[in-house]
Formats: structure tokens, C-alpha cells, sequence
């Protein structure tokens, strides 16, 4: 099957194109990496009138450091951060997320922004960013406004974007000194699709933390304060404290009623924190056993 037909324009600047987008007919679609749209095009889950192409747009194209936080435009794509194209102010955390994505050819193409707009519940950058806390950056005719990506990410496949509105970066805030970090995937095999996602970022020295558990049925399961699955207090000894029956609440409070679903994410989480306790980088997919 091929796509319905449509016309394709490519916007030089933003003004430009948030003008095109606020009087472009019902439908209109936007496209950068395409590796969500553009499968949905060939099988005819969407069949736009117009597709706006946004990769001309410079600013959606690149990445800066304001204080304490990485400004990454919308059209930043995973090998950009895989290669160091960008900088990190994670302590190589990004780095390291963005080289498990999928396959090289998609990292090649795909974007930061394009991912989070499209929202699957088992994209990678949907909840590594909600742990590290991210907010968005969303444009429209009358203006810029901020959002935590928990409020933007609503649902599976759902996002808080108002009409003629888009995404133009994310706001990555940087790890500080002895933070830990630890993300874990669970795919059927290396480069497809996660069925259970765990991603902390801990302060054992402020004795902060946030964890997430994602690939689930909507948005990911946040612990904007994590200290609950540590028994109340992150400290150095964090990995010895991890309560799985907590986290296993968590799920069960969230609405995940399958005890084997459950148990597989807490697992994965598990290891997310055995990971952000060790001293070296390990690898972050993990695929199932034969």
C-alpha cells in the first residue's frame, strides 16, 4: 500500500512556518525524520491534504547551553547525540540512551522532538527525559510557553498541543556532581521495540530522586519523589535499599492489574538502579532471554 496523495511544502524559518501551520486546511501533518509518519502514511493511518516538512528551519536544527541546561531543538536527531554533535550536560547519559534506539538508520533520521510529539508509550526518549526532568518548549501564533514533559506526554500515542502549536525544543536539565543515573530496557531483541522501561536519576547527597517506569499502557508511571522505593531515604546506599514491593505498589496504584506485567517492571526498574550504582557505564538494553 502507498500513501493517499498530498502536498509537501518546506518552510524556511519559524514565523514562516507556524504561519502555514495556523491557516493550513484540517489534517495538516509535520514531518522531520519521518520514521513515525512515514510507515503511518503507507498504510493509510493518516492521509493528510498537506505535510509540512520542519527540517528547514534552522532553529529546530540546533542545540546550546543556557546555565544549567542543554536547549535541544526539536529536530535534533539521535545519532547527533549518539556522535557528541551536541553537547551533554548529563555526564554522557544522553549519549548513552540515544545509542539504543532502534538502528543506526533510524538514529540517522529520527528526532528528539519527532519522538516525544509522537508519544509511544515505548519510545525511548519519552521516559529517559521525564526522568532526568525535561521540560518542552511549544510555539504557536501567540507565542512560547513551558511544560514539564509529564504534563505534555497525556496518553499513549497523546501529547498537549494546541492547535497550530509545536514542538520546538526540549529542555534538558544537567546532572549534578555525584547524581546516579540508570536506564534499562526490556526488547524482544536489541533494536526493537521495549516492553518494560526502567530510568532513574538519584542525588544520594541531597537525598533526591525521581524514577520512571515506562512502556506501559500510557504515559510513563512517574515517582517525581522516589525516596518510597528506598524506604524513605536515597542515600550512598541506595541499590541495598530498593524496595521492589514499593515499586510493585506504584504499578498496582497506576492501574496495572496483571501480576506478571508487574513483576517484569519492576524488575527492569530494579536493574535501572543497579545500574545508576555502579561505577562504570553498562549496557542499557537488555534482551529477552531465548
Amino acid at each position: 500500500m502507498k500513501p493517499a496523495a498530498f502536498a509537501w511544502e518546506r518552510p524556511d524559518s519559524l514565523p514562516a512556518l507556524l504561519a502555514r501551520l495556523a491557516e493550513a486546511p484540517a489534517g495538516v501533518k509535520l514531518i522531520a525524520g519521518g520514521q513515525s509518519i512515514g510507515p503511518m502514511l503507507n498504510l493509510r493511518l493518516v492521509e493528510p491534504a498537506l505535510i509540512l516538512d520542519i527540517t528547514g528551519v534552522p532553529e529546530l536544527r540546533t542545540a546550546r547551553v543556557e546555565g544549567d541546561t542543554l536547549v535541544l531543538g526539536a529536530c535534533v536527531t539521535h545519532a547527533d547525540i549518539e556522535d557528541g554533535r551536541v553537547p551533554d550536560l548529563t555526564g554522557g547519559a544522553l549519549r548513552r540512551v540515544a545509542a539504543a534506539i532502534a538502528y543506526r538508520p533510524v538514529r540517522n533520521r529520527g528526532t528528539v522532538g519527532g519522538s516525544l510529539v509522537h508519544a509511544d508509550p515505548a519510545a525511548d526518549w519519552v521516559s529517559a527525559l521525564t526522568a532526568l526532568g525535561a521540560e518542552v518548549e511549544i510555539a504557536g501564533r501567540n507565542g512560547r510557553r513551558t511544560v514539564p514533559l509529564e504534563r505534555f506526554v497525556t496518553g499513549a500515542l497523546a501529547v498537549a498541543l494546541g492547535a497550530a502549536e509545536i514542538l520546538v525544543a526540549v529542555r534538558v536539565p544537567a546532572l549534578p556532581a555525584g547524581a546516579a543515573w540508570g536506564y534499562v530496557k526490556h526488547c524482544a531483541k536489541i533494536g526493537e521495540f521495549a516492553h518494560a522501561i526502567g530510568a532513574v536519576r538519584l542525588e544520594p547527597d541531597a537525598g533526591l530522586g525521581r524514577a520512571v517506569i515506562g512502556a506501559v499502557e500510557g504515559p510513563p508511571v512517574l515517582l517525581a519523589d522516589a525516596r518510597p522505593l528506598f524506604g524513605g531515604r536515597i542515600g550512598a546506599d541506595f541499590a541495598a535499599r530498593f524496595d521492589a514491593g514499593a515499586a510493585d505498589l506504584a504499578l498496582r496504584e497506576a492501574g496495572m492489574a496483571d501480576t506478571v506485567e508487574r513483576h517484569i517492571h519492576v524488575t527492569v526498574l530494579s536493574r535501572a538502579v543497579a545500574a545508576a550504582a555502579a561505577p562504570e557505564p553498562r549496557s542499557n538494553t537488555l534482551p529477552e532471554a531465548a
